[in-house]
């Protein structure tokens, strides 16, 4: 007996195979249609480091088992902070060379070859970490090669350099309201208000048990540019080592790892002692763009980019002193489904730590979020005395995964609670401990972006959504760091509790001879944290030359500046340069709108992949097979490792909808069982397919002109209100408060989300006066009301009010 999992079809139509879930097969011939459906057959990651850059090199192998064209559609993550500088594809026996275009004009060329029956490739930019590759006519039996060329810098903090190359994008929470029309992806998410392309940065996931269907080759070559190298440790996957004596040394991942988690690999490197240092780069000749198809090569550097050169500044800064201001800090424990296992463990201790590191003369407040939320002392700022801190950690330790990740209104919340006051010298901090699995990203950007706060992130996942966390941190001056494993943990807390400081240097700047101080840009935020070193790049005119002055303003606010004089730097200086800009630019526009034309132009000429562009590849030869659209196939991803096998069961919505059986698929329903189980709770219902509106919802899409990011429906639900969970009359008994919570209910007055905030603080004080079992109750109204979001019927809603009515019997009586 055969048994196989494979993943059906949320959606299934007779040209599409995409899906979620597993089903156990004994029928032979659907050993065949799982081989059919995993199209990606291999991935090899190469990377280079020299110094603190690291070139890396991805070819992703795909076979078509089709008797016929396909089209296959893979979504995959990079790492956020590489540029995407080249592609090229091997289609049949052709190597072609991928163009890059404004988003809208790639895809029309795509379409425009797919539909001609010539084989063609896009890779696309759907977030700083997450992209997505489509092979177009692929043919039967034949294979294809897509290989990117990135640059980028390596983190380098407390004297270690960390290689990161992120292998899954793990299941994302997708919060909003659907919005009408046909998804614009091929994901399992919806398209909502807040998240215009859901669709398309929720890959269908197989569930635990599958066997990993793609073939990992990851090398780390390590050439320390002369520096002290240390001995490198690979925290989640087995490697081998070779070289190292007086040649580079070189890592790979042991054969057979899974494609399931982050590759990280840590080495400590010493760097000279220095409080600043700089290189300076002239450009090489620009990068040759033309539209696509049109065979005409312009360059578009000159007129789009200012300046002929590039200088890369790094600070260290002046020691640190001791003298800080006190604090008011807001954490924020992300308790959502998709933390559950080690990750809500971890979660609860960094956040009691943290707390636990406060001085008597700072204050905190201290919550946890899923879909609902609920606050240590009522969500209010409170003294870190000795008790406050303690009863904080007890109150954490009680905390368990469930329901989806809800992060905007408890960031808006805590961006209030943190409002100035009139007393200037207190540090505001934000710190989210969470796994950053998230989809809204533009609209969680806006939100913090300009706040008179700064956001800290602890990112615990072995797949983390560290693209999201390090945008957080770099649009208010905090740090994000990422916590892979328990191990990691202690290290982690010891430097945040550090870099909950003040910064050693804000409002840095770099002026010299020729250098154009608008173009400016960071690599990792425009503040100086003890322990990870700054690098900014400025662009420098033609012929220009001399040493460069660091400014910046200290702890205390006097002026600190050194004069250093440039060595000579990287070739791809203006790839990192343009990389850091198009972050810049791409998040100013999610947080106020405007032109992208700006945005189009310098991705353009700097050759760099952005949100607002595409690299696309056509062959000449064609048509292949017989005409009409290919056969669509999409690759679904690896359940992520660390995962518990029912986190996605735990949330509501949009997570829930993946746990769910899938409709019938393939003729073959009745061979349907499911590797994991997805729980009592789960509702059994998933996506609908809706027809496509008038244009696009996808940023770049041609057929209408981009949606602004940031920006929600006025008829969006509202979110849960973890400060209005109490009447403000206090004194109203808590039989009357529990019955306007009723009628509130059943006459649907607030939203749901709202109504299970009250009810879980009713439930509170109910067990608080000695009544247990109205606790209980209204503990179950709470989760039957976080459950019935839309997706479950009236009847268990209804149950659960009358068993909060017959534990009110006895105080009516």
């Amino acid at each position: 007996m055969t048994h196989l999992h494979l993943a059906p079809t949320l959606t299934p139509e007779p040209e599409d195979d995409a899906g979620l879930g597993a089903l156990t097969a004994e029928d032979p011939d659907l050993e065949n249609l799982a081989l059919e459906n995993l199209v990606l057959e291999a991935l090899d990651v190469a990377v280079d480091v020299h110094g603190l850059l690291a070139d890396t090199t991805v070819v992703q192998r795909f076979r078509n088992h089709h008797d016929r064209p396909v089209e296959a559609t893979y979504v995959f993550p990079l790492p956020a902070r590489a540029a995407v500088v080249s592609f090229t594809a091997r289609l049949g026996d052709r190597l072609v060379t991928g163009v890059l275009a404004e988003r809208g004009e790639a895809r029309a060329a795509y379409d425009r070859a797919v539909a001609d029956g010539r084989r063609a490739a896009i890779v696309e930019e759907e977030r700083p970490e997450v992209f997505t590759c489509r092979v177009g006519n692929l043919g039967a039996g034949e294979t294809a090669e897509v290989t990117l060329t990135l640059v980028g810098a390596l983190a380098h903090e407390d004297g270690a350099v960390t290689v990161r190359v992120p292998l899954v994008v793990a299941p994302r929470y997708v919060p909003g309201t659907p919005l009408d029309g046909e998804s614009v992806g091929a994901g399992w998410g919806p398209d909502t208000d807040a998240t215009p392309d859901g669709s398309r940065v929720t890959p269908p996931v197989l569930l635990p048990g599958f066997p990993e269907p793609v073939a990992l080759s990851l090398s780390v070559t390590l050439d320390a540019a002369g520096l002290p190298l240390g001995d490198p440790v690979s925290s989640l996957h087995a490697v081998r080592r070779s070289g190292g004596a007086t040649g580079g040394l070189r890592v790979d991942v042991t054969p057979g790892e899974r494609v399931d988690r982050d590759f990280v690999l840590r080495f400590p490197l010493a760097v000279p002692d220095a409080e600043a240092a700089a290189t300076a780069t002239t450009d090489p000749d620009g990068p040759a763009s033309r539209s696509p198809g049109d065979g005409q090569e312009t360059d578009a550097l000159r007129g789009s980019v200012p300046g002929e050169g590039t200088v890369a500044v790094t600070v260290v800064g002046p020691p640190p002193t001791r003298d800080l201001p006190p604090r008011d800090v807001v954490v924020l424990l992300d308790r959502s489904g998709s933390m559950g296992g080690w990750k809500i463990v971890a979660a609860r201790r960094a956040a009691g730590r943290l707390v636990d590191a406060l001085g008597p003369d700072d204050r905190f407040a201290l919550v946890a979020f899923d879909h609902v939320c609920d606050a240590f002392a009522g969500g209010a700022l409170v003294e870190a005395t000795d008790r406050n801190r303690w009863r904080a950690g007890e109150w954490a330790a009680g905390l368990d995964a469930r329901g989806g990740t809800e992060l905007l209104a408890p960031l808006e919340r805590a961006i209030a609670l943190l409002a100035p006051d009139g007393d200037q010298t207190r540090e505001r901090i934000v710190l989210v401990v969470t796994d950053g699995q998230v989809a809204n990203e533009g609209q969680l950007v806006a939100t913090v972006a300009g706040a008179p706060v700064r956001v800290h992130a602890v990112g615990i996942d072995r797949a983390v959504n560290a693209g999201l966390l390090d945008r957080l941190a770099r649009a208010t001056g905090g740090r994000a760091e990422l916590v892979e494993s328990e191990d990691r943990l202690d290290e982690v807390l010891t430097a945040l509790r550090r870099r909950l400081a003040p910064p050693l240097l804000t409002d840095v700047t770099v002026e010299g001879a020729g250098l154009d101080r608008d173009s400016l840009a960071f690599a990792s935020g425009a503040d100086l944290h003890e322990g990870a070193p700054l690098v900014a790049y400025v662009r420098r005119a033609i012929g220009a030359a001399g040493p460069v002055t660091v400014r910046g303003r200290r702890r205390d606010g006097t002026s600190w500046s050194r004069v250093v004089t440039p060595a000579a730097g990287p070739a791809a200086a203006r790839s990192l340069w343009g990389r850091a800009r198009l972050r810049d630019l791409e998040d100013r526009y999610e947080a106020h709108g405007g032109d992208t034309a700006p945005i189009v132009d310098l991705s353009l000429a700097t050759g760099v992949l952005c949100r607002f562009t595409a690299f696309v590849a056509e062959s000449p030869d064609g048509p292949v097979g017989a005409d009409g659209r290919p056969h669509r196939v999409v690759q679904p991803v690896s359940y992520p490792s660390g995962w518990a096998p029912d986190a996605l069961a735990a949330a509501p919505a949009s997570f829930a909808a993946m746990s769910a059986p899938p409709p019938m698929a393939y003729g073959a329903a009745e061979t349907t069982r499911f590797a994991s189980d997805p729980g009592d709770g789960a509702p059994r219902r998933g996506p609908v397919r809706r027809r496509r509106r008038q244009g696009s919802r996808v940023t770049g899409a041609p057929g209408g002109r981009p949606r602004r990011r940031g920006t929600v429906a006025d008829a969006s639900p509202r979110r849960a209100d973890f400060w209005s969970e109490r009447p403000a009359d206090a004194a109203t008994p808590l039989a009357d408060r529990v019955r306007a919570l009723l009628r509130s209910v059943e006459e649907a007055e607030v939203d749901h989300l709202e109504l299970g905030s009250r009810a879980r603080a009713l439930a509170s004080d109910a067990r608080a006066a000695g009544d247990d079992a109205l606790g209980r109750a209204l503990e179950a109204l709470a989760d039957e009301l976080a459950a019935t979001l839309g997706v479950l019927g009236d009847d268990a809603l209804a149950a659960a009010v009358e068993r909060v009515r017959t534990a009110l019997a006895p105080a009516d009586a």
